[in-house]
């Protein structure tokens, strides 16, 4: 009988999983993706075996059908992109589920999540509370940034956020939790919930920010000192 696979640290890996695929540990952040689209905040809680257990970051019982637990979708990003996860899900308690018989749905493409350097404001509002924040972004990415100014928010807490890439411009709004801090007392955020409109602008951002970098990287090379 052929053994399941697993990975570095012993945990059994579904075979419907891409080959570098490594189960997530506890307390990562997730998102779950509902049938109409609603995107809600999650943590895994842990796994059994090859089930994942997901911890809801709300309560899901109310209106929660078997048929829309099948259609969930879970959102897990591994520092190089977003894997989508579907299976068979069923709801423990009230905001526990299991998602057995993992397969990957598809990677968000993984160049959308390339990191630059990009100091730009960036607003931003602590659970239950309306009252804005300044900070700034050190660097960007299509799932995540890292912040300065914001020494006092916790490692686990959610924030709202609003990104300025351009005096006058749209803002990039959405939500995230703050998954790390570094003895700068910047924070990472990682994203829980960002429109695809706004996903889109941030991603051009990105590749225009990069493109300048590249030019002025050539202008550099190509000087003659004149």
């Amino acid at each position: 009988m052929k053994l399941p696979w697993r990975d570095r640290d012993g945990q059994t890996r579904p075979p419907g999983l891409p080959a570098d695929f490594e189960m997530p540990k506890a307390q990562q952040p997730a998102t779950l993706v509902m049938p109409d689209g609603e995107h809600l905040p999650a943590r895994i809680a842990g796994n059994q075996g090859s089930d994942l257990l997901v911890h809801a970051m709300v309560r899901l019982g109310q209106g929660l059908t078997p048929d829309r637990l099948q259609r969930m979708v879970l959102e897990i990003a591994d520092g190089k992109g977003v894997i989508r996860l579907g299976g068979t899900v069923t709801l423990e308690d009230g905001e526990q589920l299991r998602f057995a018989d993992l397969r990957s749905i598809d990677v968000l493409q993984r160049r959308e999540y390339f990191r630059v350097k990009a100091a730009r404001q960036v607003l931003v509002t602590l659970e239950g509370s309306s009252a804005s924040l300044e900070s700034y972004s050190v660097d960007l990415s299509g799932g995540g940034m890292l912040l300065g100014g914001l020494d006092h928010v916790r490692v686990g807490e959610q924030i709202g956020f609003r990104l300025i890439t351009e005096r006058g411009g749209a803002q990039i709004s959405g939500t995230g939790r703050v998954v790390r801090s570094d003895p700068g007392g910047r924070r990472a955020i990682c994203f829980d919930s960002i429109s695809d409109g706004d996903r889109r602008r941030l991603i051009k951002f990105l590749f225009e920010c990069q493109r300048d970098e590249r030019r002025k990287g050539l202008r550099v090379e190509g000087s003659d000192g004149r």
